[in-house]
């Protein structure tokens, strides 16, 4: 806890590796064998394994259909992911020689570009480019800019909030433990993991409401002109 900017590693030509990237390398490629080999395992008579596998993912589906309303498949890729990268390099934070790469401001504003790209993909491709650019136009063209903020404004409070959270939990952590020793800071580490998985569950929800809140927009002025 000697500072809160990333360690530099090694360099790639003028780009700095730092820990966070390391580690955010590392949960990426545990996350795809880990998925992979569950898929390849899968039984008509499910293992313990496979159930909460399956309960797990019944209950992502059913959170993105309560926000959308429609038909959750389409974008289980993102959200889920979402869901499940940020949960884990959180809770990475807590294992003994590791920083959760989500403390690390860059780490959480890609993520934060990945919510801002997926709420306009998901946009365009349920409404179409020109009806999805007009809806940032009404009730006049005079708010287009205003409404540009609103989205770039939405993007940093988000990216900001995540690290923030993740960055005062392990700071707080440290003092404790340099205080108190080991004994203080275990109940306080248990209570840091209900913190990960809230923040990675609040992100992703964020991330639904604006995508639904862009498809709805566009549908209610789609309405209007039917009308």
């Amino acid at each position: 806890m000697t500072h809160i900017t990333p360690d530099t590693i090694f360099n790639v030509g003028p780009a700095e590796i730092t820990d966070s990237v390391i580690t955010t390398w590392v949960v990426m490629l545990l996350l795809s064998m880990s998925g992979l080999a569950a898929s390849r395992k899968l039984k008509l008579y499910p293992a313990r394994w496979q159930l909460l596998l399956e309960a797990l993912m019944e209950g992502v589906n059913k959170a993105i259909e309560e926000v959308l309303e429609r038909d959750p498949w389409p974008f289980l890729p993102v959200i889920g992911t979402l869901w499940l990268m940020i949960a884990v390099s959180n809770l990475v934070g807590l294992i003994p020689g590791l920083v959760s790469p989500t403390r690390d401001l860059s780490t959480t504003a890609a993520l934060s570009v990945i919510s801002l790209l997926a709420v306009h993909f998901y946009g365009i491709r349920y409404q179409g480019l020109v009806k999805y650019i007009k809806h940032y136009m009404e009730p006049t063209f005079i708010l287009f800019p205003f409404h540009i903020l609103s989205e770039l404004s939405r993007t940093v409070a988000l990216m900001l909030r995540l690290f923030g959270n993740v960055l005062s939990g392990e700071m707080i952590a440290g003092v404790l433990l340099l205080v108190a020793g080991f004994i203080v800071p275990v109940p306080f580490a248990l209570l840091e993991v209900v913190v990960a998985l809230l923040q990675a569950y609040i992100f992703g929800m964020l991330t639904l409401i604006f995508i639904a809140a862009g498809i709805r927009a566009v549908e209610a002025e789609k309405n209007k002109e039917v009308a």
